[in-house]
């Protein structure tokens, strides 16, 4: 295996969950190197990996020795560096926005309210009860999820997948959020055609073998 291209992750991160999944679908080898980031505090605050990157978020992309931050910014990373494997982003500007903006909606608007360090914050700054802070997830997935399932509902954009009959930077976003709301226990059958879509991706063996329990440092009782 190539160790040309590595990858910062952890087994349950969602951003990286997305970046596994593109990874897959372009058909590009990665090392994983593994950050823990509940193990001895977070080790992604470890001056090393602070130095890599001082958001002290995973995932980071190291090409060589370009470093790329970001998952989103990774994903297109990919598709800019190798254009000639399977695209993440279609050919037309009309049809790029819209991908674009189903993706951003699960990065930019769903994702950053139910992460990790904002929850750590808010038991640790603020004392919130466990049952309130999942209350506070739920909403926001929910509010996030039922805006994604009206917008490809009935768009004739829409196909198989997120955009037409390939998958793409939409489906990589996707799928990891409503891993998210599963473990939050949220029924997805409440937004159909994202429940469909998903059962799409799920099908192909780039979403399989970057779910969260097929990772080398997912806990044993769910690898």
């Amino acid at each position: 295996m190539s160790t040309e291209l590595q990858l910062y992750t952890y087994w349950r991160s969602s951003a990286a969950y997305r970046v596994r999944i593109g990874l897959g679908l372009k058909g590009l080898e990665c090392v994983q190197q593994p950050v823990h980031l509940l193990e001895g505090g977070g080790r992604q605050h470890a001056p090393d990996y602070a130095a890599l990157n001082p958001q002290h978020l995973v995932p980071v992309l190291m090409h060589g020795r370009r470093a790329v931050r970001q998952s989103l910014a990774i994903l297109e990373y990919l598709d800019e560096a190798w254009p000639d494997r399977e695209p993440l982003l279609p050919d037309s500007a009309r049809d790029r926005g819209r991908v674009r903006a189903l993706a951003q909606l699960v990065a930019c608007d769903v994702h950053p309210l139910n992460n990790l360090r904002v929850l750590q914050f808010f038991e640790r700054q603020w004392n919130v009860p466990r049952d309130e802070r999942d209350d506070w997830v739920r909403h926001w997935i929910g509010e996030g999820m039922g805006a994604f399932e009206a917008l490809v509902a009935d768009d004739p954009s829409t196909g198989e997948f997120c955009h037409g009959d390939a998958p793409g930077l939409a489906d990589c976003c996707l799928v990891p959020q409503l891993y998210n709301a599963r473990r939050h226990g949220m029924d997805v059958a409440a937004w159909p055609t994202l429940a469909r879509i998903e059962r799409a991706c799920l099908a192909l063996p780039a979403f399989r073998a970057a779910a969260p329990e097929a990772q080398p440092d997912a806990p044993p009782q769910v690898a």
